[in-house]
């Protein structure tokens, strides 16, 4: 079985293994130090809850047989755990079928998190992480060739990602036709970096070419993927490269490093790594190559869907069309805002919740608050409180389930919420009241940034929540626990 082996990745399979492992360490850790305040027993969409309304076939998971917190924690510690095992190289010191299954418990893992995690799990690289850990199960280790049916469907994977975000860009928002979506867009993106301003700031020429070089990267160089070496890593080199341009440009989550992940599965290394060790020559056993192919066909099935969402003038972004998240369809910024709003939440001890009155701004790690606080690096760490504030702000209707029960938590001075934000301004106490307001931002211009030193100019538009206490009736939210959170609460407007 020859055809069925191609010793020559074996180094790109060892740097896409790593690099994958590399992800679920930050997708892992990142779920084992939030998911306390945002989906814990007593947190604000919290897990038991959801999985009485959601039958298991709907949402596979663990947590759907039992569920605690000290049991999630488990569960995100060892997965933590494991892929920090599996990016040192552990899994090429087993027997083949062990390799898969740590491949396969890592997947099961953070797919039992997903599919409990509700809003706070609703981005597109969830899914993404998850069909690519899927595809890593089989992808074999350090004992036998990587398998070149798996290697395709990585690159097939990898065409998804990014043809379906260049088709979305096309059928959506005018401004990516126009190449005019870069005047706006560093500004205006969900989480902007350390060098986002900079990038604002960049000749409008220099925009217009970002947009057009981002057209022919998602709509023409992944179609070079499936052409002979060495063109086929040229392209892959080209994604990279782009891949990073974003990473520069703004914070989003680990979606920028998957897509590097899954390029460098396509890059024929072997021209600077010399000749594959002779394991890698070996035959692959008939059991193995036997479930490549049952996978490989399942996967070609599935896909039946993704690709006819592509083919829709009605293109979605972002879908998963099993529970199981095993083929999905991607696309990022069909629109893209012209201006930027954020909610600020402030807090009073103030007996008369005055307008004028002593109200504190709490500090969030990574969205924008405090004019001047230049933007942090966080990718591919994800702040999920961070990244739904930015979601509040463009429509109220976002936020309905979860915003209620997080001011609750912020007047009952509910510590796990409080670890998720930079700054409280209450720390001895908390508030009698919370509020939250409107404002416009945008970046300041180079004038603005020498004569005040700050990164943002911000107005107020409107009022987002009127002062609100929590009921005398209900007391302070988790106070039975502690004071760590619990139940729903209850809270009044004045």
């Amino acid at each position: 079985m020859h055809w069925f082996t191609e010793p020559g990745y074996w180094t790109a399979r060892l740097v896409f293994q790593r690099a994958l492992a590399g992800v679920y360490l930050f997708a892992f850790v990142g779920a084992a130090l939030q998911f306390r305040a945002l989906i814990g027993a007593h947190g604000m969409l919290p897990v038991p809850r959801y999985v009485r309304h959601v039958p298991f076939l709907r949402a596979p998971s663990l947590f759907q047989l039992r569920y605690s917190d000290r049991l999630f924690a488990l569960c995100a510690w060892s997965g933590g755990a494991l892929a920090a095992a599996l990016a040192a190289g552990a899994g090429d010191l087993v027997p083949l079928g062990a390799a898969m299954g740590m491949w396969a418990l890592l997947w099961a893992l953070y797919l039992s998190i997903v599919n409990v995690g509700q809003t706070w799990y609703s981005f597109g690289w969830e899914s993404l992480l998850l069909e690519t850990g899927f595809l890593a199960v089989f992808l074999g280790n350090a004992r036998v060739g990587p398998p070149v049916l798996v290697l395709w469907l990585l690159r097939w994977l990898l065409l998804r990602v990014e043809f379906g975000a260049g088709l979305i860009k096309m059928r959506g928002d005018p401004c990516w036709r126009e190449l005019t979506c870069l005047y706006h867009h560093h500004e205006t993106q969900p989480m902007p970096g350390p060098l986002s301003w900079f990038f604002h700031h960049l000749p409008r020429s220099l925009h217009r070419v970002e947009c057009a070089a981002n057209h022919v990267t998602q709509l023409l160089v992944p179609l070079l993927l499936f052409t002979p070496q060495p063109v086929a890593s040229y392209a892959a080199w080209t994604i990279v490269a782009t891949q990073l341009w974003l990473v520069l440009s703004g914070n989003f989550a680990w979606l920028n490093w998957m897509t590097i992940t899954l390029a460098l599965s396509a890059v024929d290394f072997a021209r600077f790594s010399g000749p594959p060790p002779a394991a890698a020559s070996r035959g692959a056993p008939l059991w193995y190559a036997v479930l490549v192919c049952a996978v490989t066909v399942l996967v070609l099935v599935l896909s039946r869907h993704p690709v006819a969402n592509m083919l829709s003038r009605r293109q979605v972004m972002n879908r998963s069309f099993d529970s199981l998240h095993l083929v999905n369809t991607y696309g990022a910024f069909g629109t893209v805002g012209r201006i930027r709003e954020e909610v600020v939440v402030e807090g009073t001890s103030d007996r008369v919740p005055r307008e004028d009155g002593d109200w504190r701004e709490y500090g969030f790690k990574g969205k924008p608050g405090e004019p001047g606080r230049m933007p942090r690096q966080f990718a591919p760490y994800h702040l999920r409180l961070d990244w739904l504030m930015w979601f509040a702000a463009l429509s109220p209707g976002y936020a309905r389930e979860w915003f209620g029960p997080f001011v609750e938590r912020l007047l009952a001075g509910d510590r796990d919420t409080l670890r998720l934000i930079r700054h409280n301004p209450f720390p001895d106490a908390p508030p009698r009241f919370v509020r939250a307001r409107l404002y416009r931002y945008r970046f300041t211009t180079w004038r603005e940034l020498r004569e005040t030193g700050a990164w943002w100019h911000r107005t107020p538009v409107r009022e987002y929540l009127p002062p609100t206490r929590l009921s005398p009736v209900a007391g302070p939210v988790g106070e039975p626990d502690g004071g760590r959170g619990g139940g729903r609460g209850a809270s009044e407007a004045e």
